[in-house]
């Protein structure tokens, strides 16, 4: 009992410091209200005012046609130029898209010579530049079938190709882009506050002050972690309901309860990294650097970004060992997908072990820097 009142009281008094820190506070709100807001609406994945140029060699009534179909919002109103401003076009980014008709077009599809109209798409431009090469080769031969068959319909085909959207019908990035951000600030934070919190002892010198008292390392890492857990998950829940459901209109098909636990189990292994990257660091510009290494690569490799199936079979193995691949696994499943404890208990048995291992490996070497500290 003794040592479950001083977790309790450690923790506590890890809450004081914190409410303390004004620039910690400010950080937390704005991670979990201005940040998702701006990344679900501002980082778009679908296609929209993709500035676009033609070059209309053709002169002809079907070449005014397909120029007129581009329209917003998925296009700016298309600029006509020369063949001469292409290149300079592209290389300065001007356009995204140029549409080159090449002359006698009309007259040589009329005769069957099957005439070819080329596409310039700047790559760099990655999310629009393949959704938008798509949309203007549906749009142009829409436009050509209807010129050349007299009116506008769709040629009959004997299978029907019938596509359905599950979980995200209107395919909305900012549907995606908020929970994922929610989930990814998690891990973010729970590291950044456990890790600070350690630094901040040591440069306080009130490491010292907790050395000389009755206290094991494993009660100072106790306190850390569950008192900066409580911020983190009390935050998510918030952003969950007031910024994901409230603002965003962003439905949770699944349990928020069930994506609370399983995020809880996620705080303690993420926040027994922090405290791990807080014994190595020194100082906070030393576990800022840190954290640009390790953060990184554990959201990018997760499973949000990319998916997980298709990174190399190697990158695989390792990102197995990390416990961002379970923890995003089994919350796209609840949010997005509507799945129970019976679907992602594996991947909380995941997270489960992978957590015990990183919180024996901080407590060791929390351990040792409190021996040579004494």
């Amino acid at each position: 009992m003794n040592k479950f009142a001083n977790i309790y009281r450690l923790g506590v008094k890890e809450l004081r410091i914190l409410l303390r820190d004004p620039v910690l506070i400010v950080l937390i709100i704005w991670t979990f209200s201005g940040g998702i807001y701006s990344i679900a609406t501002t980082a778009s994945m679908e296609l929209h005012n993709a500035p676009i140029a033609v070059v209309d060699e053709d002169q002809s009534q079907l070449s005014r046609r397909i120029i007129n179909a581009f329209y917003g919002p998925y296009f700016k109103t298309s600029e006509s130029i020369d063949r001469d401003g292409i290149d300079p076009g592209m290389d300065g980014g001007k356009y995204t898209f140029v549409v080159d008709i090449p002359p006698d077009f009309e007259r040589d599809l009329l005769a069957d010579r099957q005439p070819a109209i080329q596409v310039n798409v700047d790559a760099t431009m990655v999310s629009q530049a393949f959704i938008g090469s798509s949309y203007i080769q549906n749009i142009t031969s829409g436009e050509i079938n209807e010129f050349v068959q007299g009116f506008r319909g769709e040629s009959l085909l004997p299978i029907g190709l019938v596509v359905r959207t599950k979980f995200n019908p209107n395919r909305n990035s900012a549907w995606f882009g908020s929970v994922m951000e929610v989930i990814n600030n998690i891990t973010l934070l729970s590291i950044i506050l456990t890790g600070a919190a350690v630094i901040r002892e040591r440069e306080h010198g009130t490491l010292e002050h907790l050395l000389v008292m009755p206290l094991t390392p494993f009660e100072i890492m106790m306190a850390k972690i569950w008192a900066m857990g409580l911020v983190v998950l009390t935050a998510a829940a918030l952003s969950l309901h007031f910024m994901v459901q409230g603002v965003l209109g962003v439905p949770v098909a699944g349990s928020v309860g069930l994506f609370l636990f399983g995020a809880m189990l996620h705080l303690f292994s993420a926040a027994a990294m922090g405290i791990f990257m807080g014994t190595v660091s020194r100082s906070m510009p030393q576990l800022g650097l840190l954290m640009i290494l390790v953060i990184l690569p554990l959201q990018m490799l997760s499973g949000g970004i990319t998916p997980h199936d298709s990174m190399p079979k190697v990158v695989q193995a390792i990102m197995a060992l990390a416990p961002t691949t379970h923890f995003v696994s089994f919350a796209q499943a609840i949010l997005y997908r509507g799945a129970g404890f019976d679907l992602v208990w594996p991947s909380f048995l995941a997270i489960i072990a992978i957590g015990s291992v990183f919180f024996m490996a901080a407590l060791i070497l929390f351990r040792r820097s409190i021996n040579v500290t004494a």
